[in-house]
């Protein structure tokens, strides 16, 4: 056991975590030459396209150090967006230290800062690694700096390496083995395992991930799953490198896997702890925390027929992102389909696309919303997770929406422009400190519905990519909260619905109309598109009806014979309204909730 190291790999975004994962598998020979490619732990292929990692990896490798002793290292690889900060919480728990990345030529930016948070609570060992120093723009001396006042270590602890080109690798495999504490725990103690990741293959049913923290761990062994309270037999344990290796064992300490024939999704649980059947653990691992959704849609199958195959690939994805909370809802207008908790717009994003190219699942996504809570006159509290629940303003008393504390690194010619974006989004400037003379932090206290949006976007586009934002939730305030209903023909189409505070319901009221107009294909009557709060219209749009020339046969003649035709035409018109339906296509409705 004195020889294994557990560590895993923090950064900001594009900091070059993936880069010099890498480079660690190269030096120490876990992979030949000839199998490498870039991004070799990001097996996904939206990973590649974006050039960002969206789920840990785990992997063993083995390193002969200059003492002549051979060291087993178990790196987990972790994602750098905030969205993911759940993953990287659960590689955390299963670590004693961390790489803490930070790019030469960017600087400390906020997720670095809460990912350093989340190790320094866990207790780990911290490595500083100074990457990308190849880099012309590299400015080694003044982010040294920024390292110093961070965390308090000395310069010659720092490490300087290149993920491209390999420099200083070496040093960092070093200090790995000099640095980081080797796993306590004990093999003959009762067994003791925590599951931080779960995949499910088609064939073998569900590969739980697991730390050993104490006891050991036996091929044919009957198990326990402390949560679930269920039972199994471990048909195949081993350890993780690019494919799994099966073994005999897995002792405390070590990082592997093990495989019980699981096929529902429901039966295993990350974060759960795996002990022994005949000789149980007394407790389950500690300090392993729970998710907490903080945007909520409703996803429905473009077909109804196709809810129990959505349910499906839901489960199975939820298995592979444990930070993805389901549970079943009814539309008017969509049918039967799921509201679903997300860490965050991109979360969302990344859910649709893998439902769409991994399980072949066409969804619609309806308006993004966070989980408010409303308090009736009669003293009930409920929570809103859907415009649907909310209720009728003669019931309500008031209602209560999340707030968050928000971090904004940026350079100081920036300042102005992103105060006015952030009190633009009911924001309140808290704190505001020079890291250096080239970098300020800035921290805002703002409702987390106005950032659901655009608020990233419009962030990097008026700071020209040099900002970077991290936040996370403190609590519930009063709020002034509306239901905005659209309309179309005086029928509400319930998906559009949407939960806005008042002073933004105005703006949004035609921003959807208006996109409605463009949107909507023209039928034979008028389609009134209107925006309501309660039983006052707050914005307005007509299409037009297409018109049939009725008068087109009549030749010159008595005026009175086209007025007759174009009153008949025009009662036609009025019966076609009563009676006509307003269907919304489906990329319609697509288009619209891409509204910013």
């Amino acid at each position: 056991m004195k020889n294994i190291r557990n560590f895993c790999v923090i950064a900001h975004i594009d900091h070059g975590k993936s880069t010099l994962s890498d480079r660690l598998l190269e030096t120490t020979k876990t992979l030949s030459h000839r199998d490498m490619k870039e991004q070799t732990l990001d097996d996904m292929d939206l990973e590649r396209e974006r050039g960002i990692t969206i789920k840990s990896h785990a992997i063993q490798m083995s390193y002969l150090h200059t003492d002549g002793e051979r060291y087993t290292l178990n790196m987990i690889d972790t994602p750098g967006h905030v969205d993911f900060s759940y993953e990287v919480s659960r590689s955390i728990a299963a670590c004693e230290g961390a790489l803490l990345l930070v790019d030469a030529s960017q600087g400390i930016q906020a997720q670095t800062i809460s990912n350093l948070y989340l190790a320094i609570e866990h207790d780990l060992e911290i490595i500083p690694v100074l990457n990308k120093i190849d880099m012309e723009s590299a400015m080694v001396d003044e982010v040294s700096d920024q390292i110093i006042d961070l965390i308090g270590c000395k310069r010659e602890e720092i490490l300087l390496a290149s993920g491209r080109t390999g420099q200083g690798v070496e040093d960092v495999l070093a200090a790995i083995v000099a640095r980081i504490p080797a796993p306590k725990g004990d093999p003959e103690a009762p067994l003791q395992a925590l599951i931080f990741d779960s995949i499910f293959n088609s064939f073998r049913g569900v590969i739980a991930n697991i730390r050993i923290m104490n006891g050991t761990l036996r091929h044919g062994d009957k198990i326990q799953f402390m949560n679930t309270g269920r039972n199994y037999q471990a048909d195949e344990v081993g350890i993780l490198q690019m494919d799994y290796v099966a073994g005999k064992e897995l002792a405390a300490g070590n990082v592997g896997y093990v495989i019980t024939g699981i096929k529902v999704s429901k039966e295993i649980k990350v974060g759960d702890t795996i002990t022994h059947l005949q000789a149980p653990a007394a407790e389950p691992i500690k300090g392993f925390e729970d998710v907490k959704p903080m945007v909520f849609a409703g996803i429905f199958p473009l077909d109804n027929d196709d809810f129990e195959d959505l349910r499906d690939s839901l489960e199975k994805l939820q298995l592979n992102d444990a930070s993805l909370v389901f549970e079943p809802e009814s539309s008017a207008a969509l049918g039967f389909g799921f509201r679903c908790g997300f860490l965050g717009m991109l979360h969302l994003e990344i859910v649709q696309e893998r439902l769409s190219r991994e399980f072949n699942q066409d969804v619609i996504t309806t308006v993004p919303n966070v989980s408010y809570n409303a308090f009736t006159r009669r003293g009930e509290s409920l929570i809103v997770r859907n415009p649907m629940d909310m209720p009728d303003p003669t019931v309500l008393d008031y209602a209560e929406e999340p707030f968050i504390q928000a971090q904004i690194i940026t350079k100081p010619e920036y300042i102005g422009t992103i105060m006015t974006l952030c009190m633009d989004k009911r924001g309140i400037l808290t704190k505001q400190n020079y890291l250096t003379e080239t970098r300020v932090e800035m921290t805002f206290e703002m409702p987390l519905a106005e950032i659901v949006f655009d608020f990233y976007d419009r962030l990097k586009s008026i700071s020209r990519g040099y900002a970077s934002f991290d936040y996370q939730p403190i609590d519930y305030r009063l709020t002034d909260l509306v239901k905005l209903d659209i309309k179309l023909n005086g029928e509400n189409v319930d998906a559009l619905s949407a939960l806005v505070h008042r002073s933004k319901a105005e703006s949004f009221g035609r921003g959807i109309c208006s996109r409605l107009k463009e949107l909507l294909p023209r039928q034979q009557f008028v389609i009134a598109i209107q925006a309501a709060v309660g039983a006052k219209i707050i914005a307005r749009e007509t299409i037009s009806a297409m018109r049939k020339d009725v008068t087109a046969k009549c030749y010159g003649g008595d005026i009175s014979r086209k007025r007759k035709l174009l009153e008949k035409q025009k009662e036609g018109k009025k019966k076609m309204r009563q009676f006509g339906k307003v269907e919304v296509p489906q990329k319609a409705f697509l288009e619209v909730l891409k509204l910013n």
